[in-house]
């Protein structure tokens, strides 16, 4: 017991690896692969195997699969080198509508019934705004004020989805 075994091949099998040996030979057996005699022959070989070199020449001949013991080792594994994602595209260079936040909420401050949506584009919402105006008697205003607001300070889009300019 003086150094370790340089070859897979010399190192000695155990009894879960012959049993898995056998029963893999059973599985060829039972797909027509081998004969009866084959078949004893080759599980009283795998059951007197000292080491990997006795169990590789019963399986030589056969196709997959063959005992775990007998498959080339994995492939070691070798972290990639840090490679930092793709630096995001900065706000600004998002192309810029050429409408402007400050007018479109401006408008739907002072004339409060969709004419700052009308402006950026966004026809759906001022006609919207104007009905609710016009069937609440006045008091469906309170949505355009609080979208002029929201214009002014957080900006919108227009009808092409590009940001409305500060």
């Amino acid at each position: 017991m003086s150094s370790a075994p340089e070859r897979p091949d010399s190192f000695r099998t155990g009894t879960a690896e012959r049993e898995d040996a056998v029963r893999l030979l059973g599985e060829h057996y039972a797909e027509g692969r081998l004969t009866g005699e084959e078949y004893e022959t080759r599980v009283s070989a795998a059951y007197a195997a000292e080491n990997r070199a006795g169990l590789r020449p019963l399986f030589d001949d056969l196709p997959a699969p063959r005992p775990a013991c007998l498959q080339p080792p994995p492939e070691p594994f070798y972290p990639q080198p840090y490679q930092p994602y793709a630096q995001p595209v900065p706000y600004f260079e998002q192309p810029m509508s050429d409408k402007s936040k400050v007018t479109a909420g401006v408008l739907q401050l002072v004339f409060p019934f969709g004419v700052g949506r009308f402006y950026t584009g966004d026809a759906g919402t001022g006609v919207a705004q104007l009905l609710v105006t016009i069937f609440t008697c006045g008091l469906g205003a309170i949505w355009s004020w609080i979208d002029g607001i929201i214009l002014l300070a957080n900006g919108g889009t227009d009808s092409t989805g590009r940001r409305l300019q500060g």
